[in-house]
C-alpha cells in the first residue's frame, strides 16, 4: 500500500496543497485531477523522491520512503513528462538500459516482443532520433512491459500518442491493476479505465 499523511508542497512562496492525505491500496488505479498549476506533477515528483514535501510522509508498505530508499525506488517506475530516451541509441539499446537501471533482467526477446506489441515492428534497431515523436514515446512506454515494479507513477502517459497507442496504454494499465499493482496517473484527456478499482484525487478545491 501507498499511504500519504499531511502532506503540504509549496513552489516557491506559492502553497500548492496541505494536509494532503490518501492511501492507494493493490489493484487500485488513482487518478489525479486538476488545474494547471495545482500540483498535479510536484506531487506524483514528490511521490517518487525527485522532490522533497515541506511537511507530511509516504509510506510504501508501512515503511516511510525515506528510510527505505533503493527498496522502495525498485518497486516503482515513474513515467513524467520526458521520455527519457537516448537519440542515439536504438529502441532495444534503449530498453536494454533502462531495465538495468530498474534493477530487472530482461532477455533481449523480451525487449524485442514488447517493442512488437508496442507497434514497433521494423523500428527495434534505428536510432531513436529518427522516430516520431510518437513512436518515441511507445519505446519509453514499452518500459511498462516489462517493468516487474508494482508500483506505476505516470504523469500524463496519454500525450502524443494516437488512437491505437491509447488503446493499448489503458490495456497496459488495466492488466497491472488486475494483476494487484497500484497505478497513480495524471491526464488531461477522458480515458475508459474502469477496469479493477478506480479512484480519484483532486486538487485544488
Amino acid at each position: 500500500m501507498l499511504a500519504v499523511t499531511q502532506l503540504q508542497c509549496k513552489r516557491g512562496d506559492r502553497l500548492l496543497f496541505s494536509g494532503l492525505d490518501f492511501a492507494v491500496a493493490g489493484g487500485t488505479l488513482l487518478h489525479v485531477r486538476g488545474a494547471n498549476g495545482s500540483g498535479k506533477t510536484t506531487l506524483l515528483r514528490s511521490l517518487c523522491g525527485l522532490f522533497t514535501p515541506d511537511s507530511g510522509e509516504i509510506r510504501w508498505k508501512g515503511e516511510p520512503t525515506r528510510r527505505l530508499g533503493e527498496d522502495y525506488r525498485r518497486d516503482l517506475l515513474y513515467f513524467g513528462h520526458l521520455n527519457g530516451i537516448k537519440g542515439d541509441l536504438t529502441g532495444i539499446e534503449n530498453l536494454r538500459i533502462a531495465a538495468t537501471l530498474d534493477g530487472d533482467r530482461v532477455e533481449d526477446s523480451a525487449i524485442w516482443a514488447a517493442l512488437a506489441r508496442i507497434g514497433l515492428v521494423g523500428f527495434e534497431d534505428l536510432p531513436t532520433r529518427m522516430l516520431s515523436q510518437g513512436q518515441k514515446k511507445r519505446v519509453a512506454l514499452a518500459r511498462l512491459i516489462l517493468s516487474k515494479a508494482p508500483l506505476w507513477i505516470l504523469d500524463e502517459p496519454f500525450t502524443a500518442l494516437d488512437v491505437g497507442a491509447v488503446d493499448l496504454l489503458e490495456t497496459l494499465i488495466a492488466e497491472h491493476v488486475a494483476h494487484a499493482g497500484i497505478v497513480v496517473l495524471t491526464t488531461h484527456q477522458e480515458v475508459g479505465l474502469t477496469s479493477g478499482q478506480v479512484e480519484r484525487l483532486h486538487l485544488g478545491g
